[in-house]
């Protein structure tokens, strides 16, 4: 007796579809499970035994073999339980099926038979959509995850019992859907905005500069003066989600099991904050087979290094390469995967480990040892790629008492729209879209400099003694702030105000 059954295995972001076929034969009673299973696959066959028992069907007396091909990739997870469990129901005929070719199973099974949620779920149904399978049956748990992608037949099972009735006619499963348009209203929707924070109009224009180019930023201030405010604020002036970006920043979500409960899809751009004690793999990803890390969870939105010296030296430089490349590649002995990580980096440090350096309110009590030792912590090639760095002053008293409102957010995305669109425009044939992502190509024909210009870039550069790649980010900055005032070319302001956001990395780090 045999039987073939369809699943979806993960390969990084994305599905493979998983053929589970069961063999039953006469000999001494055994249950193996082949095709490159991993612990948790091969204990399956005890939570399969008792679901099926439990549900008043029977595990006959034979020799059951389930084959998970294709058998070169590692099978992890128990999203395969109810697969296995179906094929073994069909082979024994207790299950009548009609044609299954092209429908589809994942789900892990409780010794009752009711069915657990998975992770990784959205990809997966997004996998099975593009190999033309409709009929996908899921836990009830991940039905609305799996129902955002149309055209496809989602159906939630509570229990493996649900299966039998719903296949037997005795009590079919209703399809799940779910409101596309009202989910998507909620696109761009955020609490947290910029007219709640007094002051730091230099700080803010900083920001919004960061957002229109999708620039890294260093806040470098005393503690108490906003950083970590602003930063929180961020997302509500970037660019609202398009669909495409939502579903695959809701697709990592989905593979890390955070995606969080009611909320089918990512609508906000992400917001991830570690704490400085996270280990490298837990910044960039990994594990035995790998697993989103930090750098991955914040792609298309804002990662936020809180107190950056704090951070260990050696989970700093991990980010050097994603930084620059826009995706992650985890390499073990399983597999090698590459997950996406096209963020802003938003990273916030006091002075000196007292906090104080350079306030004008407090004194400092750091020994100029203490200063350079906290400061020698952040490594110059890092450091290099963070386009703006801002210093963020105490706010007065005055400013703070203020009944006068701030700029909205609201009104300052309108701006960065405007900006953003203008980059996309221009980059349209370049497969890219904002400044930050100028190659050295691409620059010398979207930055070209007049002569005041140029004289002005030249001598900065020789008495900051900027490196190559500073020079750059400058260079990349002065577009943005040219594209915020809706100018063509860059003028000697432009320049001017992005080096001013360079000329931190003299004051702080010489």
């Amino acid at each position: 007796m045999l039987s073939q059954i369809y699943s979806f295995g993960l390969m990084g972001l994305d599905g493979y579809v998983v053929t589970v076929e069961a063999d039953l034969s006469n000999g001494l009673p055994a249950f193996d499970i082949v095709g490159l299973p991993d612990a948790s696959v091969r204990e399956a066959k005890e939570r399969i035994r008792a679901a099926i028992r439990n549900i008043g069907c029977i595990v006959p007396a034979k020799r059951i073999i389930i084959n998970l091909a294709p058998a070169g990739f590692r099978k992890e997870g128990a999203a395969y339980d109810l697969p296995m469990a179906v094929a073994i129901l069909a082979a024994t005929e207790q299950l009548q099926t009609p044609d299954l070719s092209k429908t589809a199973f994942i789900g892990e099974l409780s010794l009752d038979g009711s069915l657990n949620a998975v992770p990784g779920v959205l990809p997966m149904v997004v996998s099975a959509y593009k190999n033309g399978f409709r009929d996908i049956f899921v836990p009830h748990q991940n039905a609305a995850e799996a129902a955002v992608i149309e055209d496809t037949n989602i159906y939630p099972v509570e229990s493996l019992s649900d299966i039998i009735a719903h296949f037997s006619g005795a009590a079919p499963i209703p399809k799940y859907t779910v409101d596309l348009e009202h989910i998507l209203s909620g696109i761009g929707h955020t609490v947290l905005d910029f007219c709640e924070v007094k002051g730091q109009e230099n700080a803010k224009r900083a920001l919004e500069i960061a957002a229109a180019g999708n620039h890294n930023v260093l806040l470098i201030g005393p503690p108490g003066t906003g950083k970590t405010m602003l930063a929180q604020r961020l997302p509500g002036i970037l660019p609202d989600l398009s669909f495409d970006e939502a579903l695959e920043v809701s697709k990592i979500h989905s593979i890390a099991g955070i995606l969080p409960d009611g909320q089918p899809l990512i609508t906000t751009r992400p917001f991830r904050s570690p704490h400085h004690t996270i280990s490298p793999s837990g910044l960039s990803g990994g594990g035995t087979v790998p697993r989103p890390g930090e750098l991955s969870l914040a792609h298309n939105g804002v990662l936020f290094l809180d107190e950056l010296p704090e951070f260990r030296r050696d989970v700093l430089e991990v980010m050097r390469q994603p930084l620059e490349d826009g995706r992650v590649t985890i390499s073990r002995v399983n597999a090698t995967l590459t997950y996406p990580c096209n963020l802003m980096l938003v990273a916030s440090m006091n002075p000196c480990k007292c906090g104080y350096y350079g306030d004008a309110s407090r004194a400092c009590t750091c020994s100029p040892a203490e200063i350079n030792r906290y400061r020698s912590r952040i490594s110059g090639p890092l450091l290099d790629r963070i386009d703006i760095q801002v210093e963020v002053a105490s706010v007065n008293y005055n400013d703070l008492s203020s009944l006068e409102q701030s700029e909205s957010s609201a009104v300052i995305k309108e701006r960065v729209d405007k900006a953003r669109k203008l980059q996309m425009e221009r980059y349209k044939d370049y497969n890219i879209y904002s400044n930050s992502q100028l190659t050295a190509g691409m620059l010398q024909k979207f930055c070209k400099l007049g002569e005041a210009e140029n004289n002005l870039l030249k001598a900065a550069f020789e008495n900051l003694g900027l490196s190559a790649r500073a020079h750059s980010r400058i260079l990349k900055v002065a577009r943005t702030i040219a594209d915020l005032e809706n100018e063509e070319e860059i003028k000697v302001p432009h320049i001017a105000e992005a080096i001013q956001y360079r000329s931190l990395d003299r004051k702080y780090f010489e």
